[in-house]
């Protein structure tokens, strides 16, 4: 069984097929994501973390499908780095963090344990690269979410400009400008 196919027999098993989310279900939300992010042209660990970004709940989104003490399920069937990514996703304090993430001394606030961490530019480029990818299926396939949050992302992705890969900030220039 592919990684793939192992994440989605997890997600699965967790209900993801079966939880409303805009646009669909979570899975389906999960598999836009993640071949958002390979058409972006994302290497196979940022395209596995997009599919999988939702298991340990985020700060936007707290229904958690995995709790973190079974970390090790999802390294075993996804890879080391595609969980760090997934984990260190779920993990951000988005209020603290986004303001200065483009900052060479960008400041990451950990929700889970408080810690604050100064990432390097490469892990904060997946990060952004993720959140770009989650937030614009959203808006992509909600027009009411689009409208209501689509002038806060803009301003968002445009201070993150320097982190986003080009396929990554045209996407969003057609979303959301």
């Amino acid at each position: 069984m592919t990684e793939t196919e192992q994440a989605l027999a997890m997600l699965r098993s967790a209900g993801a097929e079966t939880m409303d989310h805009p646009g669909g279900t979570l899975l389906a939300h999960l598999e836009r994501v993640s071949g958002l992010l390979a058409a972006w042209g994302a290497r196979p660990g940022l395209v596995s973390a997009g599919l999988c970004h939702a298991f340990y709940g985020t700060d936007g989104f707290p229904h958690a499908l995995l709790p973190l003490a079974r970390r090790a399920e999802l390294v075993r069937a996804v890879g080391p780095e595609a969980e760090a990514l997934v984990h260190f996703y779920a993990s951000c304090d988005r209020k603290a963090s986004y303001p200065s993430l483009a900052q060479d001394d960008a400041e990451f606030t950990d929700r889970f344990t408080g810690l604050v961490s100064r990432p390097a530019v490469g892990l904060r480029r997946d990060f952004a690269e993720l959140t770009a990818a989650n937030e614009l299926d959203i808006a992509a396939v909600s027009p009411e979410l689009r409208d209501r949050f689509g002038p806060a992302l803009f301003e968002l992705f445009t201070r993150w400009r320097p982190l986003l890969s080009g396929p990554a900030w045209e996407h969003c220039r057609e979303v959301l400008a």
